[in-house]
């Protein structure tokens, strides 16, 4: 294999800071991967950084110590946010996107590559600097928004299921109250899921008055972790007591209006 030149190097660098998000990588792997000297890849990281920063790609951070290197933290633009929400309100007020019973129909949104991976951007760029172990859901629409978050934290994701599974092997059940309907629900999580003392964030497509995210911060407490943070995709402010306290949404539902509209405004979060 022959020498690298600097172009090939910042290529590599950036691939693999990129594909993992919130790790630290030592500056030795890339002077074995790459051949070269440890003075040379500092110069390629700070081409990395820069050129990164300045398009508003992630941010490239340098961590100190024994055990130190660089990591890469995801980010946007105010400007690539506030553009998305925009269109994403556009595409929610579509009238046909009402259903029966007065419904917003989400599922082609939720299951939506594009949509849904610059929705994750943004709410990871959010916590960036929370220090997140796991990103929590609950089954199944919040799944792909989870999913996107948890990759752009470079954490793992815990999905939270309402029925028992054999598969999942021992688990902790709790019943909880929905916020909306005032029912008692319940939600199980597999005993193996989650390490005890973990911080978590809890990511779901809509919220309502915040009975799951309540019940998902009791659960947790089953396991002597701590829910840090709630990010959700659209939240009805329709509802306006709310179970629980600080949340950060991307879109507000204010309701349908005479012709059959729905009322799509972006978040305060991000005005």
């Amino acid at each position: 294999m022959g020498r690298f030149t600097r172009n090939n190097r910042v290529v590599a660098i950036t691939k693999i800071l990129m594909e993992n998000p919130n790790k630290i990588i030592g500056l030795n792997r890339f002077t074995e991967l790459l051949d070269a000297a440890k003075s040379t890849i500092s110069e390629d990281i700070l081409i990395v950084r820069e050129t990164l920063e300045k398009l508003n790609l992630g941010k490239v951070e340098t961590v100190s110590g024994a055990a130190g290197g660089i990591k890469f933290l995801t980010d946007i633009s105010k400007e690539e946010t506030l553009e998305f929400i925009k269109d994403l309100c556009l595409l929610l007020e579509d009238k046909s996107r009402i259903v029966p019973g007065n419904f917003i129909y989400m599922t082609d949104v939720m299951y939506n590559p594009h949509i849904i991976g610059k929705a994750g951007t943004i709410l990871a760029s959010f916590y960036n600097n929370f220090q997140v172990d796991c990103v929590v859901t609950v089954e199944t629409k919040g799944i792909p928004l989870a999913y996107e978050v948890a990759k752009r934290l470079g954490v793992q994701l815990v999905i939270v299921r309402r029925d028992n599974k054999v598969t999942e092997g021992p688990t902790v059940t709790i019943n909880y109250v929905s916020g909306s309907s005032g029912r008692i629900q319940n939600m199980s999580l597999s005993k193996k899921s989650l390490p005890k003392g973990s911080r978590c964030l809890f990511i779901d497509d809509f919220m309502k008055a915040g009975g799951t995210a309540l019940g998902i911060m009791d659960l947790l407490k089953e396991f002597d972790s701590e829910l840090i943070g709630i990010g959700v995709l659209v939240d009805n402010i329709e509802t306006n007591k709310k179970l629980i306290g600080e949340y950060v949404s991307i879109v507000e539902f204010l309701g349908i209006n005479e012709e059959g509209k729905a009322l799509i405004n972006p978040s305060k979060c991000f005005k």
